[in-house]
């Protein structure tokens, strides 16, 4: 794994990850990740990604690891930051992937760099917070209520809740439990991290999430494929299902026993559709 900081104009940096940092035939297939995690990729995917030939590239959204933090982003203001990576690293097309909260920013790169972003998956990933004919709160666990609840009021409260909050049950269903105590245990790599350096980078994405996205999911014209956990209690499947409706080239699958983590068994299938879809 290379990893690099890349310099923005505006002063901030970004931390960023390459499994390959030269130019070659590969896929580069960016990876977003979810709340609250640093950017390293998805080490249980390596290897479908070697058999498929698949370049991981990702970075930790502002906030996280080693990025510079940016009060007030927007989800579509991801766009920016990708297209500055691909362009320093000599990536000229490139496919998205993102998880959980990861989800919503890989669409956002989907919709606004067309001319750039071949396919895109999103798994467990969330609707925007106007998502008409969406009960948005609907099937989530109570910690998960309260956390965004406490966003959509603004960040005096969503500070004051993440300083208050204590830990608290995510939602994780049983099958969850089980994927974090065999190869999904990685999570606990990148979720560590993020945690120990504050809560900067998630608030801001949680204040981003429950806010105008700057992007219509509407607007994506590229493959799209939506996978989600028909028993998932953190980012319920109606989520998936709305999306499923609102980008016209979207393909949905709800995996009716998985959860939140435990879909992710089955995301190495999203590889390899990636792979036929880009071919």
């Amino acid at each position: 794994m290379h990893e690099l900081d890349i310099s923005f104009g505006d002063g901030r940096t970004l931390h960023v990850y390459d499994t390959v940092l030269r130019s070659d035939s590969r896929l580069a297939v960016m990876w977003h990740h979810g709340t609250p995690n640093i950017g390293s990729p998805p080490e249980p995917l390596f290897p479908a990604a070697d058999r498929l030939g698949i370049r991981w590239v990702s970075h930790d959204r502002p906030g996280y690891g080693g990025s510079t933090r940016n009060p007030g982003r927007d989800v579509g203001s991801v766009a920016n930051d990708v297209e500055t990576i691909v362009d320093a690293l000599g990536i000229e097309r490139f496919a998205v992937l993102g998880h959980s909260g990861g989800g919503p920013h890989a669409l956002a790169c989907a919709a606004l760099l067309p001319d750039r972003v071949l396919a895109a998956v999103s798994i467990s990933g969330l609707a925007p917070f106007d998502a008409g004919a969406l009960d948005w709160f609907a099937g989530m666990a109570p910690a998960g209520i309260a956390s965004l609840r406490a966003a959509a009021q603004g960040r005096v409260a969503k500070e004051r809740h993440e300083a208050t909050a204590g830990e608290q049950d995510p939602g994780f269903i049983p099958a969850d439990l089980t994927a974090l105590e065999g190869e999904w245990s990685w999570f606990m790599e990148v979720v560590g991290p993020a945690i120990a350096a504050g809560q900067g980078g998630l608030i801001d994405d949680d204040l981003a999430f429950v806010a105008p996205w700057g992007v219509d999911p509407a607007q994506i014209a590229v493959p799209t494929l939506l996978l989600h956990g028909g028993q998932d209690r953190i980012v319920p499947s109606s989520h998936g299902e709305w999306l499923g409706r609102s980008i016209p080239t979207a393909e949905l699958h709800v995996e009716l026993d998985a959860g939140h983590i435990s879909i992710m068994r089955s995301a190495a299938s999203t590889l390899k559709w990636l792979r036929d879809v880009t071919n």
